[in-house]
């Protein structure tokens, strides 16, 4: 039951005894601020440099029925109170130019997850999180790796790290939901006694609910933000072979894992439009059509692929390479974004420029679903594609409709909304694309995310582990679908993987959603699925995967009634204190999954939690509630199932016919 309670500038708000807003004249709940802020940015990464002219603690409060209004200087906020089932939806109306803090109240030992993705670690309590949109991989961190030998790297703390998905969306150990209305820039820190939410305008409204469950506050979130992610039955058949260099390379190569008896269900090649060799590696050709020199009869060789039960994903952005052919007629359209003077406003990647198609632009908005994906890649055939990027909208643009420090951070969900459109106008039923960038909103139209650009290594701040806490948060965000690329993206000097680390990899992704491989930005300095050490265990990893199909299906019904899929090892227990791995997790409600995270190993301390549990690969049972060292040799990470499992099974039989 809500509780409000008033007094002479004193509100008490809570639910079952659960507190969420405290205000007294001497601790406000909202303070205004009055400031100038300058951006920097590089590549996609923002640095801000803010003066402060003026702090207004809104400390007077005045309660007219369900309306109170803080004030202080002539400056006002009104907060209507609208009563919800489990807790309180608050509207508030702040005043034009300022930025607001607000304040709600801690709970002794409470941990704090979500924010949208964050990489380092799951508990937010103690940190300072970023709403801001940006790029997650930064330089100095990759010269660092390549300069340093390997013991004296020291990961990153999580303050340093940027976020692709940042979401001003938390819930809490002890049952909290608290939800922003806003796209802003800010930032929330998640302090002893307090925790406080900073943003550059006036959220549209703060929403702050109580569950007795995970389970229970992602449907109330799932309630309030619709959740319309999806995967086409074909994903579940096996893996997403990532391959590129051309039509003969990828029939070759797709082919020659079909022979040898791995399960194959589509094939990705981001070079589909081109590559473009730059010092850092191969990157793409920023034109999006395809390149015949390099793909010549894509068409026909997808007919091949397809025949065969393969499918074709190609990849696209909202940028066009300086001076290629639709990056000069979408220039002479009127398409891209600007600067004040009217000429192209460029972004760099690595060491090339592109424009930027401006999607408040109605026309350009028609033109890339037209031609960009309908014409140019959903009538060649192509099943999925990345639509990458998304982060790097420059906030001193100029552009066709609106305020681009307003639209920042809702950039990607305009992406996203773009391409659910194309494909949804076209009217096809089987195709997807993916995410890594996103905001509030992004599980509307992305089918599903993936975890962005990872390095080549186990580093625990960029490296294969960061993928869990990432998955993590998201799915605490409402954002419950996701994956990553198998073996990672990010390759410099002498940080490559060798076949190792790829199989663990796989072996990971084998019990998750989606296993798809990335070739890597150097392909021939990192191990792929094909490599001699790793050739049979992707045969025998892909086999699995697609046996499992009917409990990742089960999997993804959860995820369309907002419960995310990976899920941390407390989930279940609601209690961040009984957690043990940061680096292990639940797939669904029956699989708990211990991924190989340290280099060499071949076996793995793993942590079961409470019920009775029977190891994947032996039928072994093991109690929970209880650490053990179980074997981890190449190609088969520690796997356990819910004893009495209606899938029990299918988890028998999946193991025991690809031993």
């Amino acid at each position: 039951m809500l509780s409000s309670e008033f007094a002479a500038d004193r509100w008490t708000l809570s639910f079952d005894g659960r507190p969420l807003l405290m205000h007294t004249s001497d601790a406000p709940f909202a303070t205004a601020i009055l400031r100038e802020k300058q951006y920097s940015m590089n590549r996609g990464t923002v640095k801000e440099q803010i003066i402060e002219a003026d702090r207004i603690p809104l400390s007077h409060m005045q309660v007219e029925g369900s309306t109170v209004t803080f004030s202080a200087k002539s400056h006002t906020l009104t907060v209507e109170i609208c009563e919800q089932p489990n807790g309180v939806a608050l509207a508030l109306t702040g005043m034009e130019g300022y930025a607001y803090e607000f304040r709600l109240p801690a709970i002794e030992n409470e941990a704090v997850f979500g924010g949208g993705e964050q990489y380092r670690q799951t508990n937010l309590r103690g940190e300072t999180i970023v709403n801001f949109v940006s790029e997650h991989i930064k330089a100095v961190t990759i010269i660092e790796k390549a300069l340093l030998p390997r013991p004296l790297y020291a990961p990153k703390k999580h303050s340093a790290i940027g976020s692709y998905a940042p979401m001003p969306v938390f819930v809490t150990d002890r049952g909290r939901l608290i939800l922003f209305d806003t796209a802003s820039d800010g930032k929330s820190i998640f302090g002893d006694g307090f925790y406080t939410f900073e943003f550059d305008d006036c959220p549209k409204s703060l929403t702050l609910l109580c569950g007795d469950s995970f389970d229970a506050l992602a449907g109330q979130l799932r309630a309030r933000i619709e959740n319309r992610q999806y995967l086409p039955d074909w994903c579940f058949d096996g893996m997403i072979l990532g391959i590129q260099g051309g039509t003969q390379t990828i029939l070759d190569k797709t082919f020659a894992m079909l022979d040898a008896g791995a399960k194959v269900c589509g094939v990705w090649s981001q070079d589909w439009s081109g590559e473009n060799r730059t010092v850092m590696g191969k990157q793409v050709w920023w034109n999006w059509e395809v390149d015949e020199t390099l793909y010549p009869d894509l068409k026909g060789a997808i007919a091949k692929l397809n025949a065969r039960g393969v499918r074709f994903l190609a990849y696209i952005n909202p940028y066009l390479v300086k001076d290629s052919r639709l990056y000069n007629e979408c220039k002479e359209k009127g398409y891209l974004i600007t600067h004040t003077d009217g000429s192209i406003y460029h972004i760099k990647s690595t060491t090339f420029d592109a424009g930027m198609l401006d999607l408040t632009n109605p026309d350009a908005v028609r033109y890339t679903k037209d031609v960009l994906i309908k014409r140019n890649m959903l009538d060649l055939g192509v099943s999925g594609w990345m639509a990458d990027f998304g982060e790097y909208l420059p906030v001193d643009c100029v552009l066709h409709d609106g305020d681009p420090r307003k639209l920042h951070n809702l950039w990607p969900v305009l992406w996203a909304k773009l391409n659910r459109e194309a494909i949804e106008e076209y009217g096809a039923k089987d195709v997807m694309f993916f995410m890594r960038s996103g905001y509030v909103g992004i599980q509307t139209y992305a089918p599903v995310l993936w975890n962005g650009d990872q390095h080549t290594d186990t580093t625990k701040d960029y490296g294969m582990p960061c993928v869990m806490p990432a998955s993590f948060s998201l799915g605490f965000s409402g954002v419950p679908m996701v994956h990553c690329d198998i073996g990672g993206f990010f390759s410099f000097g002498k940080m490559k993987r060798n076949e190792a680390l790829f199989t663990r990899w796989m072996e990971m992704c084998t019990f998750s959603l989606l296993m798809r491989s990335h070739e890597s930005i150097r392909p021939w300095a990192n191990a792929q699925f094909d490599a001699q050490g790793v050739k049979a265990h992707t045969v025998r990893l892909t086999n699995i995967h697609a046996a499992i199909k009917p409990y990742l299906v089960h999997c993804e019904a959860l995820a369309k009634a907002g419960l995310p899929v990976m899920r941390p090892d407390f989930y279940e227990a609601m209690d961040h204190q009984k957690s043990r791995d940061m680096y292990s997790y639940f797939l669904g409600e029956d699989l708990f999954v211990c991924p190989v995270i340290k280099r060499h190993a071949r076996n793995r301390q793993v942590f079961l939690p409470a019920g009775d549990w029977i190891d994947f690969w032996t039928g072994k049972p093991y109690a929970g509630n209880a650490a053990y060292t179980v074997p981890a040799p190449l190609g088969q990470t520690p796997v356990f199932y819910k004893k009495g499992s209606e899938f029990s099974e299918l988890f028998r039989k999946a193991a025991d016919e690809n031993k």
